[in-house]
């Protein structure tokens, strides 16, 4: 279907991690039932040496909704036997617990005597049957390394278990025999000991159950995150990406598939080896730096302001984070930095920065979600110690504080070193992370600082053996896989949700600390990123978008108004005083949280003034919205630890806000605030999507993007989406170009007068896509040259050519026109508001006939043309022309 309309499929895939618990990973369940001597333990990242004797060659499971002992005692936990399959399993809620076939004679044996006096003792099946209960106490150890054990281990047990069915089916009495045993071990709700049995064949099997919430710190299978259902993969095994890879490699070699969106590779072990397997897997044979990419291939790599993508990478580039951020920065107003931190200051009474939040949120997370992740850390980081006199010295609690801070201070998500080799700009987030941490840290003995910064930059791996050298470079690449879920969980997760100075500042890969960018500064990123990477993802909003592209647009607005923001905050604040609550001397919702309220409220509003029905699905979204934001900021609640009283109060803080009724003084002045802010947002979002459009890089476009999306965090970015209606407006604004182009002005009026329907969004997109179809090589190829204006707005445009083989385009956008619009019109349109600005052309620019893609005019021009000219009909402006 795709092949017959021209399209390709970019396939996003996950290779970090795979689903487990429930009953329907077979890998995993193998895993369960034979520990470390299963054939696939190593597709796993489970450390099998834990401190904790209760852990050694095992797997902690935190499956539990309550203490092992109650739910034990509850008979919630219930072994049966499959006769189809000769498996005895656990079986608790969805999840299949197999039972390691080394003990099935603990089950089967109890009470033999019973079937030997039903059978007799020289009865064939009973013989039989002892046989394979001899048979299964033999089989080789679950803790078994030697591949010839194992593997003896495998065909045994199979065997074994199709004896065991043959013989429940063919025998009845071993039938009964089974289900009577199965009785007794799965006692008696209310008679704690009657569980004895079953318990002891828990403590003998290869994996420790217990309460999900008291599992934090003994974790030793690692997550993805701190979501125990994600367990990691090994992906630098060259078996593992194999095993998981044929499917996806197989789509790609049939055609069905042009390229791959990688999730999540901070992750994996070694991103560089694997982004390398991937194109020889594709390519057929080794494939090597400088050569052409066999396959389009993009990361979902989130950059800091600093950090640039490693010019080795066998791929494209990345998802486009970095670029929303930048095309969002370029309308908020910079100018307004201290005034609107001043008003979130007075407004909440909180005056802590959001580098020193995001230092306490990312200590916080490692105490807490990712407390094993971090032990698991400090003992190996220990055992390098202890192999040198010189450093035997310092003390496990030593050890890990130094690295709670050096995770805490890292500037990035992580670092790429990779048996010892590391790059520069490595090196100099290692030394800078260790600097600070040195400055920040209470630790008696600086020394362990020095210590850990050689240990990471494996420095102190130099001349030594191989055993240490390659314990050093392991510890430095695990390092690598800890600090980029501490700086998503504590930065994205935890502080984006306390700092509420411009929320649509907070989001992924974004740093609120950056308040707004220059113009120069936008030409700079998108003149490199077309050098090193013309071929990446360009995205505004995303899944993981914590505000959709049309309310961070909208919410930038406020940044050019402070004064009016400021007052109205005062305002509401007089008007909502009784509506809040005091709950054991606190005050609900907090003001940090109301202030997150008053901003959610402006950047979601719809466009039309709700019924009391949209009303009241509104509010319950935004309810929805605040609980969850609340659980993520950890301050007075969490997924974890749920403080209804809390949360129960925000909510009628909310629905009262959101009363529908004219005696709702706040909603009629909110309404009255929101409307001319929505509008212009309208304006912020057209112009943002233009740029994405015609920028170096392909554009994304989420679902249901198409039109406006007030859309908050997932799950409120997932709900459905309309396409009917979409291809209803897509049909009405083609008919637009049916007619003449001296005619176009005149029919474009009614999506332009009143943009709310979202065809003016969707008129921009289909005619900018249109153009990259007609001009591919332009917007592949093209080079990308910022342009000048002068004249008395000239700080309100932003504008930029793409110019290839003879044909260009140029892109014109408004940007912090508020101040304009104030004073004349709703619309940054016309001579009147634009006066003597205008845009220079020089060079190859100059004496061409240029086409206007949305409006149809044609401007003849030297070497400058009004920006009120070209921006008569349209709000934005994207003109074209061809050299003769």
């Amino acid at each position: 279907m795709l092949k017959t309309h021209g399209l390709g499929q970019i396939l996003d895939i996950v290779p970090n991690h795979m689903s487990v618990m429930g009953a329907d990973n077979v890998w995993w369940l193998d895993v369960l039932e034979n520990g470390p001597a299963s054939v696939w333990s190593s597709f796993f990242d489970i450390d099998w040496e834990s401190l904790n004797p209760n852990l050694k060659g095992k797997v902690l499971l935190p499956l539990l909704d309550d203490h092992y002992g109650i739910v034990l005692s509850s008979g919630a936990l219930h072994l049966n036997f499959d006769k189809v399959n000769g498996e005895f399993s656990l079986r608790y809620h969805e999840h299949r617990i197999p039972v390691d076939p080394a003990t099935y004679p603990y089950i089967v044996g109890l009470h033999i005597e019973r079937l030997e006096a039903a059978l007799g003792e020289n009865h064939e099946d009973y013989v039989d049957l002892q046989t394979l209960l001899t048979a299964l106490r033999c089989l080789p150890a679950r803790i078994e390394k030697s591949p010839e054990r194992i593997a003896e281990r495998r065909r045994a047990k199979d065997v074994h278990k199709c004896h065991l069915a043959f013989l429940s089916e063919a025998r009845v009495d071993i039938s009964n025999h089974i289900t009577d045993n199965l009785a007794e071990f799965n006692g008696r709700p209310g008679e704690e000991s009657s569980f004895s049995l079953l318990h002891k064949l828990i403590q003998l099997q290869g994996y420790h159950l217990t309460y999900w919430r008291v599992a934090q710190d003994e974790f030793n299978y690692r997550r993805f995150f701190d979501i125990n259902d994600l367990a990691a993969l090994r992906m630098e095994k060259p078996e593992v990406f194999e095993a998981t890879h044929r499917f996806v490699l197989d789509l790609v070699a049939q055609g069905k598939v042009e390229g791959l969106r990688i999730d999540h590779p901070d992750g994996l072990y070694d991103p560089k080896q694997y982004f390398y397997r991937l194109q020889q897997a594709i390519g057929g044979k080794l494939f090597t730096s400088g050569e052409r990419l066999p396959l389009y291939l993009v990361i979902e790599k989130i950059l800091a302001d600093s950090e640039r993508l490693p010019d080795s990478w066998p791929v494209h580039g990345d998802t486009g984070y970095r670029f929303a951020n930048l095309a969002n920065n370029l309308f908020v107003d910079s100018a307004a930095e201290r005034h609107m931190t001043s008003i979130y200051h007075d407004f909440t009474n909180m005056d802590t920065n959001f580098s020193t939040l995001a230092y306490e949120a990312k200590k916080l997370i490692m105490y807490k979600s990712l407390a094993s992740e971090l032990n698991m850390l400090t003992k190996n980081l220990a055992g390098i110690a202890d192999a040198d006199r010189k450093t035997c010295g310092f003390t496990h609690n030593g050890l890990r504080d130094a690295l709670v801070e050096v995770l805490a201070c890292f500037p990035v998500y992580r670092s790429y070193i990779a048996y010892g080799q590391i790059s520069v700009d490595d090196r100099q987030h290692i030394t800078r992370a260790v600097a600070v941490a040195k400055k920040r840290s209470l630790i008696a003995d600086p020394d362990i600082f020095d210590f850990l910064q050689a240990v990471l930059t494996t420095d102190i791996a130099h001349g030594r053996r191989s055993f240490f050298r390659e314990r050093v470079q392991g510890f430095a690449m695990k390092f690598q896989q800890v600090s980029a879920p501490v700086m998503a969980k504590g930065v994205e997760d935890t502080a984006f949700y306390r700092y509420h100075r411009l929320i649509s500042l907070n989001d992924v890969g974004g740093d609120p600390s950056q308040f707004g960018i220059s113009v120069a500064a936008f030409h700079a990123a998108t003149r490199a990123r077309a050098s090193r990477w013309p071929h990446s993802l360009l995205a505004t909003s995303t899944h993981d978008s914590k505000r959709s592209e049309d309310v961070r647009a909208r919410l930038n607005i406020l940044s050019e108004m402070p004064v009016t923001w400021k007052q109205n905050l005062k305002r509401w604040d007089r008007l909502n005083c009784s509506c809040r609550y005091v709950i054991d001397g606190i005050e609900v919702p907090s003001r940090n949280d109301e202030y997150l309220l008053y901003q959610t409220l402006v950047g979601t509003w719809p466009l039309t003034v709700p019924d009391e029905a949209a009303l009241a699905d509104y509010r319950t979204r935004i309810e929805t919205y605040m609980i969850k934001a609340i659980r993520e900021g950890k301050e007075y609640s969490s997924w974890v630890n749920v403080n209804a009283n809390y949360e129960d109060a925000t909510k009628s803080f909310i629905r009262a806000l959101l009363a529908p009724g004219k005696n709702n003084l706040f909603l009629a002045d909110f309404i009255s605030f929101v409307q001319p802010i929505s509008h212009r947002g309208l304006l912020n979002s057209l112009g943002q999507i233009l740029i994405k459009l015609v920028v170096p890089g392909v554009p994304d476009i989420y679902q249901g993007c198409e039109l406006w999306q007030f859309n908050l965090v997932d799950p409120d970015n997932r709900r459905q989406i309309d396409y009917v209606h979409r291809y209803k407006l897509l049909a009405e604004i083609k008919s637009i170009v049916d007619a003449p182009p001296e005619e176009w002005p005149l029919r474009l009026q009614p999506i332009v007068s009143d943009m709310a329907d979202g065809r003016i969004k969707l008129y921009t997109l289909w005619q900018s896509l249109s153009l990259r179809k007609r001009w591919p090589e332009v917007f592949r190829d093209g080079e990308y040259l910022p342009l000048t204006v002068c004249g008395e707005h000239a700080a309100n445009v932003f504008v930029f050519a793409r110019i290839c083989g003879g044909r260009f385009i140029i892109t014109l956008v408004p940007r912090l026109t508020t101040h304009l619009l104030e004073e004349h019109s709703t619309l940054p349109t016309g001579m009147k508001l634009w006066g003597d600005t205008a845009l220079k052309l020089t060079g190859e620019l100059v004496d061409l006939e240029w086409n206007n893609v949305f409006t149809g005019e044609i401007y003849m021009v030297n070497n400058r043309i009004k920006i009120g000219r070209l921006l008569t009909h349209f709000p934005i402006c994207l003109i074209v022309a061809e050299g003769v």
